[in-house]
This record gives structure tokens, sequence and C-alpha cells, in this order.
């Protein structure tokens, strides 16, 4: 193995590497010893020499290097290292129920779908790893994770044993395009069935597209917030916006909601929301709609019990988080339009640039426009399988509140 390049900060700028904080930006590199290419693992020195940790470099941009182990006894990532990890993050899923002791969900398979890599909030910045029964979707967010595809699927491979069926990589979307042309999805381990994939959530069941869905095939973050839902949703005609695979749309229905109704600008996700609606077998109570969120509200006048507003990410840097907030606003306003007196708005960000108190700010700059009194019921967040790191508080991105709205 060739000797690793050297990343030595400048003097003062070594404080956040020493508080475990994962990124070491480039302003704050004095020099570069030796060679390194995009996505090689490389050593971190202090100004004094000292060696701080190591991580995986890129080049290009403001992030310069994403840490993976921290202090003077860091090693190089080897397969015992990705064992390792991946075990560590398996082992704290089954202390928190989602993993079953041969790999896989639950063994009463009330849930069998969860998170197993949240990047930073697991140590292995740009790394995510979902958990569909016995398949594991991996995507890379860096050319240094997306290099270590193979180390990371015979690990999968050691820590789940019999109970992993395949790996597929999903990381043609995420990867820096520049870094790695020509990077297409498949499989690292076992192949498709050519059937339809269905998991459960809490009991419900779903059918997922890891291969041709968004992100990768399911929105697992929203899990807990779900459960939330359905104790609300007996007896209320409910909303659910942005619905993509009607994640919410399945938990009313089941819970016993007058009607469900489901809108989402893309045909494909209509068409999930529809197959997810028929498993419940309470598809007769709910319809959906292929059209832009907005546009809906505009042209249905219909009023809801329970309205349910899910965008995507508005802003995924800080130069659009003041666009993003006019945004919560304009989408918050025209769905308070639309509640009952009485309702109930379940209202969320993904962005992470927006801090939860920004957010709020948005919805009560809502409330004052559309003119509806509302009362902060829940503050809401994303669950325990996408953990946030005490040194990375950047990795709290999903935040959302629960109106009572008058």
């Amino acid at each position: 193995m060739p000797t690793p390049a050297t990343i030595v900060l400048k003097n003062g700028k070594d404080h956040s590497l020493r508080r475990r904080h994962p990124w070491v930006f480039s302003g704050a590199i004095a020099r570069l010893a030796g060679e390194a290419e995009e996505g090689d693992a490389v050593r971190v020195q202090a100004s004094d020499g000292e060696l701080l940790g190591v991580g995986h470099f890129s080049g290009g941009g403001s992030i310069a290097v994403r840490m993976l182990d921290f202090g003077s006894a860091a090693q190089l990532p080897d397969a015992g290292f990705w064992e390792q990890k991946l075990g560590e993050a398996y082992r704290l899923r089954q202390r928190l129920g989602l993993a079953g002791a041969n790999g896989g969900g639950r063994e009463s398979v009330q849930t069998n779908v969860f998170r197993l890599v949240h990047a930073e909030g697991d140590g292995l910045p740009g790394l995510i790893i979902d958990v569909y029964g016995d398949v594991a979707v991996v995507q890379a967010h860096s050319v240094g994770m997306y290099r270590a595809r193979p180390a990371i699927a015979a690990a999968l491979q050691a820590v789940f044993g019999a109970g992993l069926r395949a790996i597929y990589d999903k990381s043609a979307e995420t990867v820096p395009a520049a870094a790695a042309p020509g990077a297409v999805n498949g499989y690292l381990f076992g192949a498709s069935t050519g059937q339809e994939h269905l998991v459960s959530e809490n009991g419900h069941q779903f059918a997922i597209d890891w291969e041709a869905g968004q992100k990768t095939g399911f929105f697992i973050d929203q899990r807990d917030n779900r459960a939330l839902l359905a104790r609300y949703a007996p007896g209320r005609r409910v909303l659910n916006t942005f619905c993509y695979t009607g994640g919410f749309s399945v938990y009313a229905l089941a819970a016993g909601a007058e009607l469900v109704h489901s809108v989402d600008s893309s045909k494909k996700a209509i068409q999930l929301t529809e197959r997810n609606a028929a498993l419940t077998a309470h598809a007769a109570r709910h319809a959906a709609y292929p059209d832009d969120v907005l546009g809906f509200l505009k042209n249905h006048p219909e009023e809801y019990d329970l309205l349910v507003l899910d965008p995507p990410a508005f802003a995924k840097h800080m130069g659009a988080r003041h666009a993003a907030l006019m945004g919560y606003k304009r989408l918050n306003a025209a769905g308070l339009q639309h509640l009952a007196p009485g309702g109930l708005l379940f209202t969320f960000s993904c962005s992470q640039v927006v801090s939860p108190e920004l957010f709020e700010g948005a919805v009560l700059a809502a409330a004052i426009e559309a003119g509806r009194p509302a009362r902060i019921l829940h503050r809401l967040t994303q669950p325990a399988d996408h953990p946030v790191s005490l040194f990375h508080p950047e990795g709290a991105y999903l935040k959302g509140l629960v109106l009572a709205v008058e």
C-alpha cells in the first residue's frame, strides 16, 4: 500500500477536530504533504505534527476531508475497520428494536425497514445504508465512500450473514459526477428477484422500489411521525401532500380516517401510493391526484380535518435559505386555508440549512397571513435510526410541527 498523503492544518485550526467534528474545511489547510486524489484516505495533522485522525480527501469542495477516525492511534480504513463500524451501527439498531437477531428486521416482522448507517451520525460521513427486509441499499455521497463500496459490501455480508439476500448500490445520483463519470446503479451482491418488494413498518405493508424510486426507495425518517398521525386520524378527512409512496396516507387509512386524499406531482409516486393504499384493504376511502401541490390547493376548495405538508428540501445550501423560508411560508399559508376549524396541520422541513427556529418563524408568518390562530401540539424530528452525532449538530435535518388550528 502506498504511503498516504498528509494534510497539515494551519496553526490554531485544529480545535474542531479535537472536538471530533468530522469536517476539515479547505481554508484550515496549510499544506498537503504527498499526493492525494479525490477519495483517497489521508492522515490529518496539527501544525505541530500531532496526528489528529484519518479521513477521505475531497480536493474540489469546501469540505476537504471527511473524518473516519480520530486521535493519534487512528488507522487507515481496512476490512476490519468497515466490519467494526457496520457492526456497531447494526448493534445500535438491535438495541432500538429495529434489527432482529438473525439480520433484517424484528422477529415479529412488525418493522423490517430501517436505516443502518446515517453518515456522520454513525461515524461514516458520506455513507447512507437503508435495510429493506433482507436487502441493503447503499448510497455514497462522497467519492471516498463510492470507491469503498466493495469493502462496504463485504463488511455488510459479514455483519448480516444469512440475513442478507442482496446489496443494491444507489449511488449514481449522489456521488459527485465529475469524480465518478459513468457511475451506474446496480447490485453489489445478489440480484433482483423480479418480483414486487414488500416491507413492513409498524405492521403496515409497503411496496418499495429501491431501483427506480426516489432516495433509497422509502422515506424511513418519517416512521415515528406517521405513527403519531395515526393517533389523530380516526374519523378525520385527511390530505397528504408530497405523498411519495403514501406513508402518511396508509397510516391514516388503517387508523380509520373518514377519507384520505394524496397529492404528488410524480405519476410514479401516485402509482406507488395507490398500490400501498390497496395493501391496506381500505382503498375505497382513498383518492390520489397527480398534481402540483400548490395548484391542487388553489383549485380544490375542499376543507380537511388533518393536513400533511411534507415537501422535499427547499434549500440545499445557505445561499438558497431565504428563498426556502419564503417557500415554506407560501406553502403553509395555502395549506392553512384548507383546514376546517379545529383541524390539525402536520408540517415539515427537511432542509438542513433551515433551523427549527427559522422554520417555526416561517410557519408563524404563514398563520398570520392566513389569519388562523394556531397552537403547537408537538415539535417533531427524525427517528433514532437517523442519529445525530453530538459533535456534528448539522446532522439534525428533519424538523416538524403539529398545529391545532382554530
